[in-house]
């Protein structure tokens, strides 16, 4: 008993040191590319690719989802409120859920499913083929001229895939709202207008998508540049971009909620 108590706490210790060693790596790795991101900044047409890449191929999705996402807190909002006699308050209901929580976070997953693990896959293939081993051989940092570019992209590309989102929900809930169901237009957007506020509402919904894009952003070329060179590898690290960027996601979804309904209070 004594001896398979040993080794469990053997096997724990390896897993936490080498938890603790990746997270060292991390960190040193961040360091380093924002000790670059200045070069990176004037290389606009590497960051205009990426964004592309990253943004303008990811809209398609983005819009269809926050559709449908939209029509269905239009259905499930005025189900509840239909009970109360509020039904008037559903563009209200819809566009805080959106705007507060629903877009940046359903956003970020999104993007983290097609976006980072593309970006990942990609990282991770140069890798095994050598050519960020070239760079090296060329004096040009490949941190520079690959990692800083798809890192920022990221960042820029978030916010706007969100605001799309959640206008593209707007939009789903009132065509199910007040074109099928028959809501007045008029209250569906003035109650709307009157109670989303622009510094609280809107701008703590684009301080959740900027601090997703970095996080997401970071996960896939970390984990891209220090891919395994094989197949394998590239597979498990695009598989650990989606699920580690998806927990970072809903735990700084968590911390930035608590945060702004204190400072509000």
């Amino acid at each position: 008993m004594t001896g398979r108590m040993a080794a469990i706490l053997e096997s724990l210790g390896h897993l936490l040191t080498g938890r603790l060693d990746r997270l060292g790596l991390a960190a040193r790795f961040a360091g380093a590319l924002v000790l670059v991101l200045w070069m990176s900044i004037r290389r606009t047409s590497l960051i205009i690719r990426e964004l592309y890449f990253s943004g303008v191929r990811s809209l398609s999705i983005i819009a269809v989802s926050g559709l449908f996402v939209g029509m269905v807190l239009a259905v499930q909002g005025y189900e509840v409120l239909q009970r109360y006699g509020s039904t008037e308050s559903l563009g209200v209901i819809v566009a805080l859920s959106l705007v507060r929580e629903l877009g940046p976070v359903v956003t970020a997953l999104l993007f983290a499913g097609r976006a980072s693990s593309a970006v990942t896959a990609e990282i991770g293939l140069m890798r095994a083929t050598e050519q960020l081993a070239a760079m090296d051989m060329m004096a040009v940092d490949p941190l520079s001229r690959v990692i800083a570019p798809r890192f920022l992209a990221a960042i820029v590309s978030m916010p706007l895939l969100a605001a799309i989102f959640s206008v593209a929900g707007i939009i789903g809930a009132w065509i199910i709202g007040v074109q099928l169901i028959g809501i007045d237009d008029g209250a569906f957007w003035s109650q709307m207008q009157a109670s989303v506020d622009v510094r609280i509402d809107v701008l703590d919904g684009l301080l959740k998508s900027i601090v997703f894009g970095t996080a997401v952003g970071l996960i896939s070329v970390f984990e891209g540049y220090f891919a395994a060179p094989t197949a394998e590898g590239i597979a498990s690290a695009t598989t650990r971009t989606v699920v580690i960027s998806s927990l970072s996601v809903l735990m700084l979804d968590l911390v930035l909620t608590v945060m702004m309904f204190r400072g509000l209070s």
